[in-house]
């Protein structure tokens, strides 16, 4: 299908095996699908923040090693702020591989319904203060917004706006449920940062 509509996809897996016990997809199995598929599909690497010095390792060894292009975060399913220094080093290491870090931002679906929300924490994936703290500290290092980030849609494109290396990725809403008045924005978003 990628290859008849002349696009690429982005694969991504959540190492949230600290916070849920879930053994994730490894980021040896994402480069095989990746090398497997080259013309369609990169990968960013998944990443289980509070592994700390074995996170780092992981995501040295993942991008120099295996090819993979970024790193992948889901506060809400790793529950963590993403401003706490303590996760630093982690946004250090992909400033000097050269290499983006992408946030889920805003409501998440996993968890929605259950009792609970299944005990994901939305609180984690404000993009204000958490990744606006981030992108203020690491002004050299690529930030990712994944997704209008519902409830905090206006948050995110305020960080964007401000923040030249943030950038807002809109997958996972069908554009004619985006507000347009959040489109307007994006597009003046777009022309600040072009």
């Amino acid at each position: 299908m990628y290859r008849k509509l002349d696009m690429m996809a982005l694969l991504l897996s959540i190492d949230s095996e600290t916070t849920t016990g879930e053994i994730p997809d490894s980021n040896d199995y994402i480069s095989s699908v990746v090398k497997e598929h080259s013309d369609v599909f990169i990968a960013f690497a998944a990443i289980d923040p509070w592994k700390e010095k074995q996170a780092i390792e992981e995501l040295e060894r993942s991008v120099v090693n295996l090819g993979l292009k970024g790193l992948k975060l889901h506060p809400v399913q790793q529950s963590f702020y993403p401003n706490d220094e303590k996760f630093y080093p982690l946004y250090k290491k992909c400033s000097e591989l050269s290499v983006p870090v992408l946030f889920h931002c805003g409501m998440a679906a996993s968890g929605t319904g259950t009792p609970g929300g299944g005990g994901l924490k939305l609180k984690y994936s404000a993009p204000i203060p958490g990744m606006d703290d981030v992108a203020a500290d690491f002004p050299d290092l690529t930030i990712i917004l994944a997704h209008p980030g519902w409830p905090w849609i206006n948050d995110q494109i305020a960080v964007a706006l401000h923040k030249p290396n943030v950038f807002i990725d809109l997958s996972g809403w069908s554009p004619k449920y985006i507000p347009k008045g959040v489109c307007q924005q994006l597009e003046s978003l777009a022309l600040v940062n072009n």
